[in-house]
């Protein structure tokens, strides 16, 4: 048994595996050998992993190569003080099965998983990179809307109700529940931590003390987090990614691939779909920070915008459509609303439906961009931002928007309210 290993851990066989090591077994293993070809000892690996919780290797071999990520103990990011089960490499490796069956072409291909060493080797994304490092460069994405809303439609409608039977949906529940540790860091970091005093807490000192200190005593915006956070515990409305932020999503001009779901279980559809808004929104008014001359980026914030609202619509335009043609599920039973008017009732309650869903991500994509900014995990959006004035002045666009989105959610009826609401703070200047 290793300093880093529970005598659990031990026992079944887990180990931390370095170069040698991960060499010796990925020669065992026929499918990555075979992938890889040539000698093992030929075989380049390094280990490039700069997330927050895990181990990731890049290998490479005469005739290709793989991602290989093994899950650690504890909180990379952190250290042995922070642990967490490896259980969640297993809900990692099955949220990446589901989502190849019905979004094959936008989530990397596993070729091999070990539930004991909580590892899973799978295709090597090249040339693609990391979407948010894509975004802080200025970059666009034309194929990313169609991509992303295909992947968030198919892989939300079809493990929803509106497509399962209440026994197939009880039992995918089921298969999930055990990843509450994870489901523990979201409600803590996301939903709880950054309206309080908490000792892993940080943001960009001293400018925004103060806007801290006021989100700490805002009752308004801790009811409105509260009953998210109520809502992300309760509503097992569909299989969710869990993390779909731009640090979880791989491009290349015309292609996107969503990587690391290991905080995937059934909750609220529109956690996932605030997350990618959230993001998208982070990048917008953090870009003013990364101009080297004023207005040179205009043209990619406009396309940022344009791509947040097309995101929603593209999304509920399929969600709807396959809703249509896939009534499959218990909810909303097709024999109930037989005949022309039937049939007619049953379209606006779909539209109704879409504007609860619309509602819950504008709240969801306030919770995350708050927690980015006054929590434990930041995004290089703002990070790399130099200046740290130029930073919290950009984060304090970002948080007054986000609380605007939180407090007065049903003000925001469109999502054009919400980007017209971003151009807005965009100027906007705090008082430091």
């Amino acid at each position: 048994m290793t300093a880093l290993q529970t005598p659990q851990q031990a026992s079944s066989g887990y180990r931390i595996l370095r170069e040698a090591d991960l060499r010796d077994y990925l020669a065992g293993v026929p499918a990555v050998a075979t992938r890889l070809g040539g000698s093992p000892q030929s075989w380049t690996i390094d280990e490039v992993g700069d997330g927050n919780l895990n181990l990731v290797f890049i290998v490479r071999g005469a005739t290709g190569g793989l991602a290989v990520k093994q899950a650690l103990p504890y909180v990379r990011l952190v250290g042995e003080s922070w642990p967490l089960p490896l259980s969640r490499a297993h809900y990692e490796y099955l949220a990446l099965t589901h989502q190849a069956r019905l979004a094959p072409e936008l989530v990397p291909a596993v070729l091999h998983h070990d539930e004991q060493l909580a590892l899973t080797a799978m295709d090597l994304l090249e040339p693609h990179i990391i979407m948010r490092k894509g975004l802080v460069a200025g970059t666009v994405y034309p194929g990313f809307v169609d991509h992303i809303t295909t992947f968030l439609a198919r892989t939300l409608f079809f493990s929803s109700d509106l497509a399962l039977t209440a026994a197939e949906k009880k039992e995918r529940i089921a298969a999930f529940a055990g990843n509450h540790a994870l489901c523990k860091i979201t409600e803590d970091l996301i939903f709880t931590d950054p309206y309080r005093v908490a000792e892993q807490n940080r943001w960009t000192t001293p400018w925004l003390d103060l806007t801290a200190a006021d989100i700490r005593a805002d009752l308004d915006l801790h009811v409105a987090i509260s009953r998210l956070k109520l809502e992300f515990l309760s509503s097992a409305e569909a299989l969710i990614h869990g993390d779909l932020h731009t640090g979880s999503i791989m491009v290349t001009a015309d292609d996107t691939k969503v990587i690391d779901p290991e905080f995937a279980f059934y909750g609220p559809m529109g956690f996932d779909i605030g997350a990618v808004i959230a993001n998208l929104l982070m990048a917008y008014l953090a870009s003013a920070g990364h101009e080297r001359t004023p207005g040179e980026r205009r043209d990619f914030e406009a396309w940022v915008l344009a791509t947040v609202e097309q995101v929603w619509t593209e999304f509920a335009r399929k969600f709807v459509d396959l809703w249509r043609e896939n009534a499959t599920g218990d909810a909303y039973p097709l024999a109930l609303f037989e005949g022309q008017a039937g049939a007619a009732r049953l379209e606006a309650e779909r539209q109704a439906y879409m504007a609860r869903l619309f509602q819950d991500t504008i709240g969801f994509t306030a919770a995350k961009i708050i927690r980015r900014i006054l929590e434990l995990a930041h995004n290089i959006d703002f990070e790399l931002i130099e200046d740290s004035r130029v930073r919290a002045t950009c984060e304090a666009r970002s948080l007054r928007l986000a609380r605007a989105m939180m407090v007065e959610t049903e003000s925001f009826r469109s999502i054009a309210a919400v980007t017209e609401a971003a151009r807005r703070f965009r100027d906007w200047q705090p008082e430091f």
